[in-house]
């Protein structure tokens, strides 16, 4: 399902949506991981909050 850009508040600022390849590339950019990473992560935790996925990410990658 595609992203509503016109709904913005802080439940979207919270996730990371791994269908919308711009919200992964900002995220793997912030994180300073591959996008391979990042969808793996998502798969990894079964979460999309963007708190879960920084924790994992820098367990996993030591960033």
């Amino acid at each position: 399902m595609a992203d509503n850009k016109s709904k913005k508040g802080k439940s979207d600022r919270n996730k990371v949506s791994g269908s919308e390849n711009y919200e992964i590339q900002y995220f793997k950019e912030k994180m300073d991981v591959s996008s391979q990473a990042v969808t793996g992560a998502i798969r990894a935790t079964g979460s999309n909050d963007r708190k879960v996925l920084e924790k994992y990410l820098k367990n996993r990658h030591g960033k």
